[in-house]
């Protein structure tokens, strides 16, 4: 069974999405503040945190922060704070998603679900050998991706994203299909959400992300993983 920590320091927000994910099969941990939510973390090891940003403690960008330097358990951010530059901010911290209160349980738990199931393991019912580009490679089964030999720690998220791109290599898609098929919902009219993405992709796999050899953009289009790495800088 997955376990989930809740962090917020609303006792109401936390009780109703605690009920709402036992109800649909989760172990359920909760926290209170920024302290309690990194102790939890430490000794409970949660499968997925939904995190709030307002909170006495440590606020919710520094428990992301400091989750994110120790751990590769995936966070969704819940979070009163609807502004476009708190939303960027906590995807660059590494957040897998980001949602805005007022919110709806049943989309929230829609979301938990598909987060989850990226980062299962898989069974083992249909081997996949690992994809590459150079000396870039992914390996599905293992969930590992490594540079040359040198292992390189994704977000759930970023994972899903490189193993989508690698899967169709030398295709251009379109931010739209990537929200569509690696996000998995309607995030209609929030682009971004890719674009941070994609950029902290690159500062985990390019020499250097500001002249891309691996995941490169088509102006216009969107973005693309060749077959070899681009061999002169391409944005």
């Amino acid at each position: 069974m997955d376990r989930i920590l809740v962090v917020d320091d609303e006792k109401a927000i936390a009780d109703i999405v605690s009920w709402n994910l036992e109800r649909a099969g989760y172990r359920v941990d909760v926290a209170y503040s920024g302290a309690q939510a990194l102790h939890q973390v430490e000794t409970t090891r949660p499968s997925l945190i939904v995190l709030d940003i307002m909170l006495p403690e440590g606020d919710g960008f520094k428990v992301c922060r400091e989750v994110r330097r120790r751990f590769t358990v995936p966070i969704l951010m819940l979070t009163a704070k609807n502004g476009e530059e708190d939303k960027v901010r906590g995807l660059e911290l590494g957040a897998d998603d980001y949602m805005t209160k007022p919110f709806s349980t049943r989309e929230l738990v829609a979301r938990i679900k598909a987060i989850l199931r990226r980062a299962a393991p898989d069974d083992g019912s249909g081997r996949q050998a690992p994809y590459a580009c150079g000396d870039l490679e992914l390996d599905p089964m293992a969930h590992t991706v490594r540079r040359a030999t040198t292992a390189v720690d994704l977000t759930v998220r970023e994972f899903a994203l490189l193993q989508y791109l690698l899967e169709r290599v030398d295709q251009v898609i379109t931010r739209e299909q990537l929200l569509a098929d690696v996000w998995g919902y309607d995030y209609f009219g929030d682009m971004r959400t890719v674009d941070v993405t994609v950029r902290r992709l690159r500062e985990k796999v390019e020499d250097d992300p500001s002249a891309p050899r691996y995941i490169l953009t088509r102006r216009g289009l969107g973005y693309m993983v060749p077959r070899e790495p681009a061999t002169r800088a391409t944005g």
